[in-house]
């Protein structure tokens, strides 16, 4: 007697939004994978659809309605989940359910659980699930050689221009030897560098007091200082690289840049300052608005000469004078900040700061954003130029047919910095890899990007 086999239940996934949405992205298709469900390539090769959402500013939100909308054309079937899953319009309806009613479930971020059970739902499971075809680091959209590290969901504090405490919660950190088992499996697997995301990285620990965990029989403190040595420590054992990002700039902080003059902690911090100026900062609600960060970042650069600092600013944010703005121009050109953001305020719905008194009219603030980009620019070039004729390590993320490569190094995350092209090397039996470091000699740059021979 014949067996037939039932189809393999195939998925389809479409991932927005920040890099805390992609590792909830991850997390939702290790799970698809261990119960033994295929990912499609193609919306007409799903049996449905599952669309992670970013809600974050208008223009975000669109992007997500559209991509909903998509999916609903071309397959029928679509699961929303993320952080505009549970965004409401100024009348209290759902956005998603009210733009798009035939989705067949909404959900929030960080909600494998739910999202799991509507994938049963609607497309019930394999029965013999092959869990042990699901590699200990899970399923990663990233490339091999690089990964994110989420070390807490939520956050804290309640900036007058954001919503995300709303939508993801107040700050949960992860058991720290939960943590640390990740990333040593994703060392495991080949991952060259791991970037820690969070909401506050700063800030990791705080909600459970800083509890003690274990890890490999060793005491530790589920805290920012103790977790990023452990981190440095595990990543020298694997030849790799550790990335912070979203690092508030509290007094702690000072103690983990010694950390980065090994050279696994990367000499890089990602610091969201948003302002310079007190007034705008208080209208803001930004946390740790009363350091003086010209100071702290000349100190961080004296104890780590070689650190990058990265950092993202609003122009126009409501009741911004021309005085305060000219405050954070003298501001970024004092504090020679290397690689830097700058939008112009955007309303959120749902945001305290849509109240504020004396809102900036739109072309003043896209006037002001690009002023800012255009001081940056000089800056930026000018640090840059002082790299040419010096050797620094790259971490190959592309090359070519004809050998050269292209990469980054430790001033440069992936997708929101610079690069470093490379050209192939002259001795044919050395060739460029991807995923493999390379000792790469400066010789131009730019106000971006960098240029040299391996």
């Amino acid at each position: 007697m014949a067996i037939v086999s039932s189809p393999t239940p195939k998925v389809g996934f479409v991932s927005l939004g920040c890099p805390k949405a992609l590792v909830d992205s991850e997390q939702i298709l290790t799970q698809l994978r261990a119960e033994g469900y295929e990912t499609a390539k193609s919306y007409d090769g799903a049996d449905l659809v599952i669309v992670n959402t970013c809600g974050f500013i208008d223009a975000a939100v669109q992007e997500s309605l559209d991509a909903i909308g998509e999916a609903l054309n071309e397959n029928g079937k679509v699961i929303v989940t993320g952080c505009l899953g549970v965004k409401k319009d100024a009348g209290g309806e759902d956005i998603v359910t009210k733009a798009h009613p035939k989705v067949l479930a909404v959900t929030g971020p960080h909600a494998l659980g739910e999202v799991m059970d509507a994938v049963h739902q609607h497309l019930p499971k394999p029965h013999e699930p092959f869990i042990d075809l699901v590699p200990a680091q899970g399923i990663k959209l990233t490339p091999k050689h690089y990964a994110y590290l989420k070390i807490s969901e939520g956050c804290n504090h309640r900036c007058s221009f954001c919503i995300i405490p709303s939508m993801r919660g107040d700050l949960v950190s992860r058991p720290i030897a939960e943590v640390m088992l990740e990333a040593e499996n994703l060392f495991k697997s080949g991952v060259k560098e791991l970037l820690v995301i969070s909401q506050d990285t700063s800030a990791y620990g705080v909600d459970v007091k800083f509890r003690t965990g274990f890890w490999n029989g060793k005491p530790i403190k589920t805290h920012m200082t103790q977790l990023v040595e452990a981190l440095g420590e595990l990543a020298k054992s694997y030849g790799a690289w550790v990335r912070l990002h979203y690092v508030y700039p509290y007094p702690h902080v000072d103690a983990v840049i010694p950390l980065m003059n090994g050279g696994h902690v990367l000499p890089y911090l990602d610091v969201p300052l948003q302002h310079a100026h007190p007034d705008v900062l208080k209208r803001m609600k930004r946390p740790a608005n009363g350091e003086k960060n010209i100071e702290r970042i000349r100190a961080w650069r004296e104890l780590c000469p070689e650190i990058t600092i990265r950092s993202t600013f609003i122009a126009g944010f409501p009741g911004e004078t021309e005085e305060e703005f000219q405050y954070l121009l003298d501001f970024l050109e004092e504090a020679q900040i290397d690689r830097l953001g700058c939008f112009a305020y955007s309303p959120v719905e749902g945001a305290t700061a849509n109240a504020l008194a004396n809102p900036v009219p739109e072309e003043v603030r896209e006037e002001r954003r690009g002023r800012v980009m255009q001081l940056q620019e000089r800056i930026s070039r000018e640090r840059l130029q002082k790299k040419i004729g010096k050797t620094i390590r790259v971490l190959i993320d592309e090359v070519d047919r004809a050998g050269n490569g292209t990469g980054r190094s430790a001033a440069d995350a992936p997708e929101i910095d610079g690069v470093v092209h490379v050209k192939a090397p002259y001795e044919p039996h050395l060739k460029l890899k991807v995923g493999e470091f390379a000792d790469v000699s400066i010789t131009a740059a730019d106000a971006h990007d960098l240029w040299g021979k391996a």
